[in-house]
């Protein structure tokens, strides 16, 4: 029976949402179709979409009516985690004739990467990226050729906007095909000790640059558990992934045998007898399921803005108080860096997603009554775990007790009776802050403010010495509007070495932090933005700021006709760190909706 609190705010999700769920389906039911799509087409069309094909499967997809199977994919070489894909085309197709279909290659969408372009111009184009995605998926899908679709992605923006840009063609049955995590490698904790050795010019770039590189090793998702992993995880309790599957090694048996799978489960629910579009098995349960596991887990913060902007693509309005609400009812049942000091590697070993799914369901937080990719049997398949019996894949029972309880720990004995995210609110705005990985005594701070316009300027300030004390840093002009709320984890290294020196700090931003937040208290994602006129415009160095992530508070402790009398701050455009951002999306600025809504141009 699921959880009162998780059912009445589901029970509101689903009233709010109620017309524009309905105009979404009502679209869906438009574009199914009596067989496969193809055979809507002309002649002339239909020759265009194979005439590069072999000729058994140019005979299938002219004459028989099979399915044929759409191929998303996000590989490139310069993203570890999207490296694997690069062999999959093969023997997917190969797949997918054993199955009695075919399948296309039927389109290819960007994949920046975060770690590389922190602190860079490149890292305006970030968030931006997840709505070129999605319409990088539309446009692939778009051609009437595909009664099913495979998305092969990883990492941060790239599986919101498969995601978002699969839902726009919900009739279509859609599986997510993952390629695994890298093995360990450098510790976290020695990382973090090298990084902010280095923030103190204690150690060179030779020494910074060996450790990252010791972190960073080889291909597959980075393994600390940031906003990739999240994804991974997201797409599993979600019904969208096959079960097991998320965190399991490339360019290993059991992950070439997954993939296989994966195809061939695909083409069982394409098939009219199982027929599963994805419209049906994402819905407002399943968004609950999702923010459901974010939290249990000490996910992402950016799907604070990722999963509100993937439900309304499914016609499913959420927002930061039903997210706040979850987390007051959703047990943290995980510590994973930087919520911890192990890797999504341990979290696999230990019990992994089957465990994690079963004792969430157990409690009642997590909807049973869903269908996934498994078909309508609810979550039951996603308490086990893959494995090969003599070269076979099979399923068994997850673990019955987790194998490391500093880890991943039963619901009832959680590493604390909420989730690790809170929605913050005050006369600054709303806001979103992290507090899993924030130790107890450092979630309140309440001192005077810094005011930042970029995060250089605070790196500077802290390198001049000028930090030594218990401040606030209040960093804006870094919201979706302004640049393209680029992640500002050049941050957390001086930010950190100043907390450990004793000092109360906290940061305040309209900027992101992602999965990587640590165990500084950030006040992030904050709406209104400087450049929408919010009151974080108005704050001047000097001003004392409170953050209190046990109360939900964020106030600006300045009088009220004192505030009056000021006028808003005035991002100077031409900055060069930026520029990159503003110039290849300024026709979408003023479009862009806020980070709570998303921070999408799509208008649903």
């Amino acid at each position: 029976m699921t959880d009162s609190k998780i059912a009445a705010i589901t029970d509101r999700i689903i009233e709010r949402s109620r017309a524009a769920r309905e105009a979404y389906l009502d679209k869906i039911e438009r574009g199914r179709a009596n067989g496969p799509a193809r055979k809507r087409l002309s002649c002339g069309n239909l020759a265009h979409g194979f005439a590069a094909c072999g000729s058994s499967d140019k005979e299938a997809l002219a004459e028989g009516d099979a399915p044929n199977l759409g191929v998303i994919s996000s590989y490139n070489e310069m993203l570890s985690a999207h490296e694997p894909y690069g062999t999959y085309l093969e023997p997917i197709k190969k797949a997918a004739h054993e199955a009695g279909m075919t399948a296309q290659f039927a389109g290819g969408v960007p994949a920046m990467c975060d770690g590389v372009t922190q602190g860079r111009e490149g890292m305006d184009l970030s968030l931006f990226s997840r709505d070129v995605i999605a319409m990088s998926t539309a446009i692939a899908l778009s051609h009437d050729m595909f009664d099913g679709a495979m998305c092969l992605g990883i990492c941060d923006k790239i599986v919101p906007g498969l995601t978002i840009g699969a839902l726009s063609f919900g009739q279509l049955p859609v599986i997510f095909i993952p390629a695994g995590p890298m093995t360990p490698g450098l510790p976290n904790a020695e990382k973090v000790r090298v990084r902010q050795l280095f923030a103190e010019g204690k150690v060179g770039r030779k020494e910074l640059l060996e450790a990252e590189s010791a972190s960073y090793h080889s291909a597959g998702t980075c393994t600390f558990y940031g906003t990739a992993n999240s994804n991974q995880m997201l797409m599993e309790i979600m019904g969208l992934h096959l079960p097991g599957s998320s965190f399991v090694n490339p360019n290993t048996p059991l992950r070439d045998a997954l993939t296989n799978a994966a195809v061939k489960q695909l083409a069982a629910i394409t098939s009219s007898g199982n027929y599963t579009p994805m419209a049906e098995v994402v819905n407002e349960k399943t968004i609950v399921n999702g923010m459901v596991g974010l939290l249990a887990t000490g996910g992402s913060t950016n799907h604070a803005i990722h999963i509100m902007a993937m439900a309304r693509a499914a016609g499913v309005i959420v927002n930061w108080q039903d997210l706040s609400d979850l987390s007051d009812a959703v047990p943290l049942m995980c510590r994973i860096y930087p919520n911890g000091l192990a890797d999504i590697n341990r979290f696999q070993a230990v019990g992994g997603m089957g465990y994690l799914m079963r004792e969430l369901r157990a409690e009642g937080v997590l909807h049973d009554d869903v269908k996934t990719v498994m078909g309508d049997g609810g979550l039951e398949p996603y308490t086990q775990e893959p494995f090969l019996d003599e070269g076979k894949l099979v399923w068994r029972d997850a673990p019955k007790d987790s194998l490391d309880d500093g880890v991943l720990r039963p619901a009832k004995s959680a590493f604390s009776a909420t989730g690790g995210m809170k929605l913050l609110t005050g006369n600054l705005g709303r806001c979103v802050i992290k507090v899993s990985a924030v130790k107890p005594e450092h979630r309140k701070v309440k001192a005077p403010a810094i005011v930042f316009e970029t995060q250089d300027a605070l790196q500077q300030a802290f390198k001049a010495g000028e930090l030594d004390k218990d401040f606030v840093a209040v960093v804006r002009f870094q919201g979706p509007k302004a640049c393209g709320m680029p992640e500002l984890h050049k941050l957390t290294p001086p930010l950190g070495v100043l907390q450990d020196r004793g000092y109360k700090v906290a940061l305040v931003t309209d900027g992101r932090m992602s999965g990587a937040s640590g165990k500084i208290p950030a006040a992030i994602h904050l709406t209104p933005e400087a450049l929408d006129q919010g009151p974080i415009g108005l704050v001047r160095n000097g001003d004392i700021v409170e953050v209190d992530a046990e109360s939900g508070i964020l106030q600006l402790h300045v009088d009220e006709q004192e505030l009056a009398t000021r006028e808003h701050a005035k991002a100077d455009l031409s900055e060069s760190h930026d520029v990159m951002g503003r110039e290849l999306f300024a026709p979408l600025r003023q479009t862009v909706g806020a980070a709570e809504e998303g921070a999408t141009v799509f208008r649903w």
